[in-house]
């Protein structure tokens, strides 16, 4: 069993809930607010509602606990010598792989955003980890596919041609303007 010292020791390391506590409480009075609204309404809109967001978390659950597992083992696993490649010492070699690890990510932001903060908290430095979500965000090869299909090859090479450069420019501008930023306590 954890001691109260250790467990807190653990908090500190893994950033607190401190981080969480503003939007968390900001989602539980929209949540509040729409409850109430839709119980206003009549006819068990309160319920449905309620409903579906069940029907939410069990869809999305395990890839939760998933990505949540990933970022933890990322942080822990991944060792110290990941400076060389995506730390602070990697300057832009790091904000090119961050931006080739974004490029190939698959997963909506609550599998992405856990994993950018593991890395983070394993020592990328933070142009890398911006280079990581914005090349996700922009660049994402898992969905050409379908971007393609529906909106054809041409608007798809005019996207890429247009985006493709953003990636690494953000992390070069975060490495430089904001490398002494201390995310994690």
């Amino acid at each position: 069993m954890m001691s109260q010292t250790a467990m807190k020791n653990q908090m500190s390391k893994n950033g607190g809930f401190r981080q969480m506590i503003i939007p968390t409480i900001i989602m539980g009075v929209i949540a509040i607010v729409l409850l109430f609204i839709g119980y206003q309404r009549g006819g068990g809109e309160h319920i449905l509602g309620l409903k579906a967001a069940g029907n939410l978390l069990l869809q999305m659950a395990p890839l939760l606990i998933l990505a949540f597992i990933i970022a933890g083992m990322i942080q822990n696993l991944i060792p110290r010598e990941i400076s060389k490649w995506v730390g602070a010492e990697s300057g832009f070699r790091g904000v090119l792989i961050g931006t080739l690890m974004g490029s190939l990510m698959t997963g909506g932001p609550y599998v992405v955003m856990p994993i950018a903060a593991g890395f983070l908290r394993a020592g990328a430095s933070i142009g890398t980890m911006v280079s990581f979500v914005t090349a996700w965000s922009l660049v994402t090869v898992m969905r050409l596919p379908l971007e393609i299909g529906v909106l054809g090859w041409k608007f798809t090479l005019i996207r890429l041609a247009c985006s493709f450069f953003f990636p690494p420019i953000a992390g070069l501008i975060a490495n430089k303007l904001f490398s002494g930023v201390v995310l994690f306590e």
